[in-house]
């Protein structure tokens, strides 16, 4: 299967070119559509205000969300029109308040092959881009490509993967949906960090997935690996340096009472240390 929509969700004009100029090579690639979502964010808090006072500051936020989402919808446009002519993409705006933002960027999500998103962390960012990353992974179950700040970066990538492997339900359907990838790459490289003694795959720890993905056509080998550090995030990381790999593909994980889910904190750690596009399915 080949990704055929793609989405982009922006929240910032300050950060939207990484993953706009990402997914549209990618859409260009796949002969594919890019949708993109410019989302102002109403991050008003009725109860701390008094009931006379609170039309007033609703309508002062609307109207600057308002402008944000203009803001943000003009430099995607920008961005896009610096692409080459044959780019088959859209721009629409919204405005959605922090507790409607997930519903939003779900409905968007659920019928999009790949997500392609701006990193979550880092100077600048607020508690939105987290959400709209939760949103697209959990609640639109949709396949999510983060990609670093730094163009740069994911300039040329898919040709040496890295698949985080753990035997997980998440790690496999990550693997399903990064296959238009791994088709493609010159070398996929399956690891394991400190497997279970006792596990189903201790006689051959990711043998059976490395089958599968052979069977199809993926070049692809295994990698023990001990826990030489504290966190398997940081050997991960290590190791997808020491392969000089461009695309890590892992399940993400979340937990949460309140909500579907948030991101835990092993996806968290990766999407931190991660250089390089990170491919994340749940």
């Amino acid at each position: 299967m080949a990704y055929k929509s793609l989405l982009t969700v922006a929240t910032s004009p300050e950060r939207v070119e990484p993953a706009i100029t990402v997914a549209s090579r990618l859409a260009l690639s796949s002969d594919a559509h890019l949708d993109v979502l410019a989302l102002g964010i109403d991050g008003t808090q009725v109860a701390y205000y008094n009931m006379g006072g609170t039309a007033v500051v609703l309508q002062m936020a609307l109207e600057r969300a308002e402008q944000e989402a203009q803001a943000v919808e003009k430099a995607a446009a920008a961005a896009l029109s610096a692409q080459p002519a044959m780019l088959r993409a859209s721009v629409e705006s919204a405005v959605a308040q922090m507790g409607g933002l997930a519903g939003l960027v779900a409905l968007r999500s659920r019928f999009a092959d790949l997500v392609v998103l701006s990193r979550p962390y880092g100077k600048g960012r607020g508690a939105e881009t987290e959400a709209v990353v939760e949103a697209a992974l959990f609640e639109g179950q949709a396949p999510v490509l983060v990609v670093p700040d730094d163009p740069a970066l994911s300039e040329r990538f898919g040709h040496r993967i890295v698949i985080a492997w753990d035997q997980s339900r998440e790690a496999l359907t990550a693997v399903r949906k990064a296959m238009p990838f791994l088709l493609r790459a010159d070398n996929v490289d399956i690891v394991i960090v400190d497997p279970a003694a006792h596990g189903a795959e201790r006689s051959d720890p990711g043998g059976a997935l490395c089958q599968m993905l052979v069977r199809h056509g993926v070049r692809a080998e295994v990698s023990v690996l001990a826990k030489t550090m504290p966190r398997i995030s940081d050997v991960i990381a290590r190791h997808v340096r020491d392969q000089d790999a461009d695309l890590l593909v892992m399940g993400a994980y979340g937990h949460s009472r309140f909500r579907e889910a948030i991101l835990g904190g092993a996806t968290r750690d990766m999407l931190e240390l991660a250089e390089v596009p990170v491919l994340m399915a749940h």
